[in-house]
């Protein structure tokens, strides 16, 4: 997979090295790492390596990617323990998407009510 980087991008950024973080989980297509501002007991991010900007720009190209990040998020809920979690990903600013890079909140450890905003 040909990675695409973004240099203005925060999260490609991390990728690179370029800015530190605390990383739960890494491989050749995705990256995971715990967020600096928690909204839950455990609240992690997973981000793809290649630039993609929201999911808004989710195509039949990159659809395998997005496919792969989720079954990561079911392999770190499990080998943490965690059986009740949930996923969130915000597109647009409106929406409340602060880091134009595709990237999924993993958020467990609390009673998550609905609807969250």
């Amino acid at each position: 997979m040909s990675l695409f980087h973004k240099p203005d991008c925060l999260f490609c950024k991390i990728v690179k090295g370029e800015i530190p973080s605390k990383k739960v989980y890494e491989d050749d297509q995705c990256y995971a790492f715990y967020d600096i501002a928690p909204a839950a007991p455990v609240h992690f991010l997973v981000i793809p390596k290649t630039h993609i900007g929201s999911c808004g720009e989710i195509t039949p190209e990159n659809e395998a990617l997005v496919g792969h990040i989720f079954s990561v998020i079911t392999k770190i809920t499990r080998e943490m323990g965690i059986t009740d979690f949930r996923v969130v990903s915000n597109c647009g600013p409106q929406a409340g998407q602060s880091v134009p890079h595709l990237h999924f909140h993993v958020l467990s450890g609390r009673d998550l009510t609905w609807p969250p905003g």
